[in-house]
């Protein structure tokens, strides 16, 4: 069901637009419908040119047998207004319940979260009182493509999936970020000492397109120790650009040391529409209570505000937000005795803030945002000269003790009948044959390297005679992986100990 929502709260005149801008918003679960009315009162007293249309996403939905917590009618809202508003959902517990973000994000291309997290102590309580840092996290890719299989009864796997051209947008749009709101520098964090061909690319495109931004500090860090870092010492960060998974962690490590997960505001960025939320969860076990913090999701109306060119209105809104935390005016989550001056509901706060409008923080710095969003231009590259070399065979095996030596006579007999010849085998990444150690564990699952016989590439019929080959020998292959290079630089990973 679509409604709308008009401005109903005069206050003083804005210098932008009185055009009204449609944007989508949905109450969402549990405290959702507290939060996004509150902010919406606050959108309104600081004469946002805003109307809202209203879906319904979230438990509700998926109870009604929408797998993915969203409506078909739901999309074509979103995509005719361009800009989204959610309050935080349910997922009702039990299997079958896909991702109400995932499929948001993946669907419409919004390839960017933005997650700033900063200290607002003395007035916050928080250890780390110099923290102004944002996460900008690659959001299509990676691991949370979802992409799994069980491949033998012992061993299930997930494909790690990084693009050239997904890096790139991610990158250049956090040098692009960082060069608009005044940062100075950028922190890449991959774990490429491993994963040296996913991790690794992107990386080497950190690489290439810091280099196109020399007023900006670039550097990369290991995201283990990079992790621990922001935990520890996130003064020392800026602007943080990473992948899918390595974001997730991070952003969450990030709100909480700030002072408080129910400040943090997100944005989801893509090149025709953008979604913006609170990061926290929907608190079932607190709604209808009046005690929920909407700071989280009217931080995020603000990141929405300044992409919808609206920088003016939302630094009235984020100011006068910072001028009622420096009063002491705090909901339950943060409040602290000594600290704190007063302890109040949803509402009482949300009253707060729109008494303050007009005001400007004293101790905290002031807001000024730029005018508008940030977009990123898509680039081409040309493709390189690929062939193919070899193949890596999958194979279920659980017989004769899981002796590689057994597996591997085998497997060369068989290979040498097509043309091929068994260069290793690799048993969870492990090189177990030739010349494997006894002590390396080895299950149902190995992964057999095979290259030509013969001098020069391999071809698609030598690859099907090499299966038919293994099939007739009595192995189960359950999966096959081309081996190729590209412009003669290698694009397949060596096994541990090859």
């Amino acid at each position: 069901m679509n409604t709308t929502h008009a401005p109903h709260i005069q206050d003083a005149p804005s210098t932008e637009t009185t055009t009204p801008t449609p944007v989508t918003i949905a109450y969402g679960d549990g405290i959702g419908p507290e939060i996004m009315e509150a902010t919406l009162r606050i959108l309104d007293a600081a004469r946002a040119p805003l109307t809202y249309d209203v879906i319904e996403v979230g438990k509700s939905v998926y109870e009604r047998g929408h797998t993915s917590g969203i409506a078909p009618e739901a999309w074509q809202t979103i995509r005719r207004n361009r800009v989204f508003l959610k309050a935080p959902i349910t997922t009702p517990q039990g299997g079958g319940y896909k991702s109400l973000n995932v499929t948001i994000r993946k669907t419409l291309n919004l390839y960017a979260n933005v997650r700033p997290s900063k200290s607002y102590a003395p007035f916050v309580m928080s250890l780390h009182p110099g923290m102004d840092l944002v996460i900008i996290r690659e959001n299509e890719e990676d691991l949370y493509a979802g992409i799994e299989h069980r491949q033998t009864p012992e061993v299930a796997q997930i494909l790690k999936l990084i693009t050239r051209p997904g890096s790139e947008r991610i990158i250049r749009y956090a040098f692009e970020y960082a060069r608009a709101y005044g940062r100075r520098k950028v922190t890449c964090m991959t774990k490429d000492n491993i994963m040296k061909i996913t991790d690794g690319l992107f990386h080497r495109v950190f690489d290439e397109v810091a280099a196109e931004y020399p007023d900006l500090e670039a550097e990369h860090q290991i995201i283990d120790i990079g992790a621990a870092r922001v935990a520890a010492q996130p003064e020392q960060f800026d602007v943080i650009v990473t992948l899918n998974l390595y974001g997730d962690i991070l952003s969450d490590i990030a709100a909480q040391i700030a002072g408080s997960v129910g400040l943090a505001g997100s944005a989801n960025i893509g090149d025709e529409v953008a979604m913006f939320e609170a990061v926290h969860g929907s608190a079932p076990d607190i709604a209808g209570k009046d005690v929920a913090n909407p700071s989280g999701l009217l931080v995020a109306a603000t990141q929405m505000l300044v992409h919808l060119g609206l920088g003016e209105v939302a630094g009235r809104i984020k100011n006068a937000w910072l001028r009622t935390l420096e009063d002491g005016i705090h909901t339950a989550d943060i409040y602290r005795p000594g600290l704190s001056h007063r302890e109040v509901g949803t509402r009482q706060f949300t009253q707060a803030v729109i008494d303050r409008l007009g005001e400007q923080p004293r101790r905290l710095q002031p807001v000024q945002y730029r005018p508008g969003g940030i977009r990123v231009a898509a680039r081409s590259h040309p493709r390189p000269e690929k062939t193919l070399v070899g193949v890596d065979a999958f194979i279920d095996w659980d017989e004769e003790g899981r002796d590689p030596n057994v597996i591997g006579g085998r497997l060369e007999a068989a290979a040498g009948t097509a043309g091929w010849r068994l260069k290793m085998i690799t048993n969870r990444g492990v090189k177990v044959y030739p010349e494997g150690l006894p002590e390396t564990f080895c299950t149902d699952h190995w992964r057999c390297r095979f290259l030509p016989a013969h001098d020069g590439p391999a071809t698609f019929p030598d690859v099907l005679s090499l299966l038919k080959a293994l099939h007739e020998a009595g192995f189960e292959v359950i999966k096959t992986e081309h081996l190729y290079t590209f412009d003669g630089e290698r694009g397949y990973s060596l096994g541990q100990g090859e």
